[in-house]
């Protein structure tokens, strides 16, 4: 079983704090029969899950709803993620995935910018900086989570996934991630992980060895936390 500990509630007679948007990126790799998945050790001074080993990812950025693409999101996927969001929100949501993969592991997910004389936003200069734009195609949907009413802080994450060979770049990142590395699917108990990052990881296995095939619409879980464990919403 992963290893868990308690996390900060609000102060009681406050509200519930409103959830900010946020994505979150699983890279997988196949390698020897087994599959791995790319996870740091957020920074002790985090305010949010400290010390624990997460994917990379964090809220979105009004810029991330205005940046170009090299791609544009998969047909399917933009539909799935349509049923809870705008269609800005839904760009927004695949470019943060990217821009936080890339600041947090030095990884990027991109494809030759087709206008590298236009402007972008200034948060991901250093992104184009390298002549890519983000590849929006590369990524698929697998699943969504809000953080629960009592906690201090709260997001409202969509979960992505994608193979690390569609990955340029040399893994290092911020600081925001340390101890960065690919672990076996099978190994991740070991290590001390947020609750719903040990349910994503039950849906990776397979996830890795069967893809959805693109353009095909289906449902995506959403966890919802009863107080207890997760269940499973399909939406």
């Amino acid at each position: 079983m992963a290893i868990t500990r308690p996390e900060p509630v609000r102060a009681a007679g406050t509200r519930a704090v409103r959830p900010r948007d946020a994505a979150t990126l699983i890279v997988y790799r196949i390698r020897r029969g087994r599959v791995e998945v790319l996870l740091g050790c957020r920074h002790k001074k985090h305010s949010f899950l400290p010390d624990r080993y997460a994917f990379p990812g964090g809220r979105v950025d009004p810029q991330d709803c205005r940046v170009r693409p090299s791609t544009p999101l998969r047909s399917d996927v933009e539909a799935m993620l349509l049923r809870r969001a705008t269609p800005a929100r839904a760009r927004g949501l695949v470019a943060a995935a990217v821009r936080e993969t890339f600041e947090e592991t030095g990884m990027m997910i991109g494809a030759p910018d087709p206008e590298p004389d236009r402007p972008v936003p200034a948060g991901w200069r250093p992104f184009f900086d390298s002549g890519l734009a983000p590849d929006f195609g590369a990524l698929d949907y697998v699943a969504r989570a809000v953080t629960p009413h009592w906690r201090p802080l709260r997001f409202n994450a969509r979960f992505f996934i994608v193979d690390g060979a569609r990955l340029t770049g040399t893994l290092g990142g911020s600081g925001e991630l340390l101890d960065l590395g690919y672990v076996p699917v099978a190994e991740t108990h070991r290590l001390e992980l947020p609750l719903i990052t040990t349910r994503v990881l039950e849906l990776v296995e397979d996830l890795a060895r069967h893809p959805p095939k693109p353009g095909a619409l289906r449902k995506v879980p959403n966890f919802v936390h009863n107080g207890e464990f997760h269940d499973v919403v399909m939406e």
